[in-house]
This record gives C-alpha cells, sequence and structure tokens, in this order.
C-alpha cells in the first residue's frame, strides 16, 4: 500500500477503536451510549440498546479488518468505516433538525451537545475512508520510511479526531458563575 493509503487506514483504524473501546469500558459507559442513542430520536426507546450493541460490535470490525495486514480487509474496513460515518452524520442531522441536542457519546466520555462540527467531522471521515479505500485498491507500495511517517500522522491525527469535544470544550467561554469568594 502507498503512504496515503497507510496514513488513512492508521486514522480511521484510530478513530474507531476509541470510539469502541470508549463506548464499552465499564456498564455505565455503555449504558451513557444507549441513552444517547435514544436521546438521539432517530430509532425507538425500545430500539435503542440494540442499535447500540450493533453499532459498537460494526466499530469493532472496522478496526479489525484495518488490523490485519491484507488489503481486501483494509478494503472492507474503509468501506465498512464509510457506510457507519454517513449513517451516524444522517442520524446526527435528523436530530439536530429535529432540535435535539443529546450528548455526543461518540467516544464514550463526552457530555459535548451534538452540533454542526459532529457532521463535519463525520463528513470529513467519511470522505477520508473513501479516499483509503481507493488508494488501497489503486495498489502501490510505500518505501518504510514513508509507510512509517504516514502511519504515524495517521495515529497523531486519529488521536486528534477523538479528542475534538475536549479541545474545543478548553476554547468555549466558561459560563457566568459567581465567584465563590465574592470578588
Amino acid at each position: 500500500m502507498g503512504c496515503l493509503a497507510v496514513g488513512i487506514q492508521c486514522l480511521i483504524g484510530v478513530v474507531f477503536l476509541a470510539s469502541s473501546a470508549g463506548k464499552v469500558t465499564g456498564r455505565r459507559a455503555f449504558d451513557r451510549f444507549v441513552s444517547s442513542v435514544a436521546g438521539m430520536q432517530v430509532v425507538s426507546f425500545r430500539s435503542a440498546r440494540p442499535v447500540a450493541r450493533a453499532v459498537v460490535a460494526a466499530e469493532g470490525a472496522v478496526w479489525v479488518c484495518l488490523a490485519v495486514p491484507v488489503p481486501a480487509a483494509t478494503v472492507v474496513g474503509l468501506a465498512l468505516a464509510a457506510g457507519l460515518l454517513a449513517a451516524f452524520t444522517a442520524g446526527i442531522a435528523l436530530s439536530l433538525r429535529r432540535g435535539v441536542r443529546t450528548p455526543c457519546r461518540c467516544f464514550g466520555s463526552s457530555a459535548s451537545p451534538l452540533g454542526p462540527r459532529h457532521i463535519a467531522r463525520n463528513l470529513a471521515l467519511t470522505a477520508a475512508a473513501v479516499t483509503g479505500a481507493a488508494a488501497v485498491t489503486a495498489g502501490g507500495t510505500a518505501a518504510p520510511a514513508g509507510a512509517a511517517v504516514a502511519a504515524l500522522g495517521g495515529l497523531l491525527l486519529g488521536g486528534l479526531v477523538t479528542a475534538l469535544d475536549d479541545i474545543l470544550d478548553l476554547f468555549r467561554p466558561a459560563e457566568a458563575h459567581p465567584h465563590p469568594y465574592g470578588t
């Protein structure tokens, strides 16, 4: 695989590994994710738990496919990622259109409400997954040093994507709270 394919494989792999792991790191984490799925009002309350299980399983399948060093598995993983991201984007857009601002439990712990940035993030990741699948299919090889740099870049970018809500929250204005000492 070429450098572009390696970098995207690592980016998408990290994002889906962090996403699935963050949702199952404990019963409370999974329950919060189920509540988020129900809160989006895209599926019925009764369907929220089975849908959440299916999401976690599909996310796990993505990173497992991307961890297998076989181009066909990488293409399957990237195609599955693109499909999931498109579905997530549609669900978020529908929720926002209805005025729903449930917390995004995309990576398990964030309490940031769903917003346009989640749609933008998912669209960018969808484009990356499609581009990666095309790059793998096109073939080509990367020099070991180039592949290592691409892998590191993908891993770092994936880490940034998973922390995006927390990073953006650092720049959000603090709510007006009275100072505890009455300044």
